[in-house]
């Protein structure tokens, strides 16, 4: 047997909204609303009893009566992994009289005559919600921008390289110079020294064969 649409006007109508952090009773409010000529029995469950309190959460609506709902919800230590499974269900139940008990209209009720609607419970973090618009306000990067970083890496690593053969090669040139102006003074100074010790030489023999001759 299908179900029979519902009656009540729920507002808000997908959604239970609780504002963080959640060291104290959060309350968030349910509007019923009876838009028809009949009395409307309700209930109101939910799928983590011990986290909410809900006031009233059972009754009878008079016609185009508009009730206000408060679920509040108890002080805990807030798990993300825990977000959005809470859930609420609005049952409603046409009474065939205005005298009607409630339970008893329960009772009585065939499930295709319950309407319901079910609504989701959700956590607003501020710590949350600030890191979720830091991650949408940055700028996000291309495919092309991550596979240019490696190539001016290589870049840089060859630049580096070239530099430091350069550094060598200045470092060999200029010692090279060196030993060859060490090298170019030492000849200089044999060379100076083989003149004299031959000039010497030459004064002696000439000296030598002078007393000779005379």
């Amino acid at each position: 047997m299908s179900k029979s649409a519902q009656i009540l006007e729920i507002n808000p109508p997908n959604e239970l909204r609780f504002q963080g952090p959640f060291t104290q009773v959060v309350s968030s409010e349910l509007s019923l609303i009876n838009p028809s000529d009949k009395h409307v029995c309700f209930k109101i469950k939910t799928t983590a009893p011990k986290r909410y309190c809900v006031r009233p959460n059972s009754g009878i609506l008079s016609p185009k009566q508009n009730l206000a709902v408060q679920v509040m919800l108890q002080p805990f230590v807030y798990d993300p992994n825990e977000k959005n499974k809470h859930k609420f269900m609005v049952q409603a139940v046409l009474v065939p009289n205005a005298d009607a008990d409630a339970e008893a209209v329960w009772k009585s009720a065939n499930s295709g005559d319950v309407m319901d609607t079910k609504l989701k419970c959700v956590f607003d973090v501020p710590g949350e919600q600030r890191t979720s618009q830091v991650e949408s306000s940055s700028p996000s990067k291309s495919p092309d921008s991550k596979q240019e970083q490696p190539r001016s890496g290589v870049d840089l690593a060859s630049l580096n390289e070239t530099i430091n053969k350069l550094r060598g090669e200045n470092e060999a040139l200029k010692e090279n110079q060196w030993k060859g102006q060490v090298q170019s003074a030492s000849s200089s100074s044999s060379f100076s020294t083989m003149t004299i010790v031959t000039i010497l030489i030459a004064l002696i023999l000439g000296i030598v064969l002078g007393k000779l001759i005379l």
